[in-house]
């Protein structure tokens, strides 16, 4: 997802990156809870939260300096043929 270049880490990323990972653990829970218990629209509801927390997420690390996110095309795997 991302690369945190050495010279740029701080404790203040560190904490940020630990609480982000933190709510989105949280949001995977409730969405697992919420599906077993069968509830459509609660985990619907879930679902669309954190999609709009980890778009804001994205949002700030691409206007974040300290953070590198790589591009889709690097992230692409090539098919090998045997």
């Amino acid at each position: 997802m991302q690369n945190i270049s050495t010279s740029q880490h701080s404790p203040e990323l560190e904490k940020n990156i630990m609480f982000v990972t933190t709510i989105y653990d949280t949001f995977e829970a409730l969405e697992e809870t919420l599906g077993k218990l069968k509830l459509e629209k609660p985990l619907f509801l879930t679902y669309i939260a954190k999609q709009a927390f980890a778009e804001e997420v994205f949002k700030y690390a691409r206007e974040s300096d300290q953070i590198y996110l790589s591009s889709a095309s690097e992230n692409q795997e090539k098919d090998v043929v045997h």
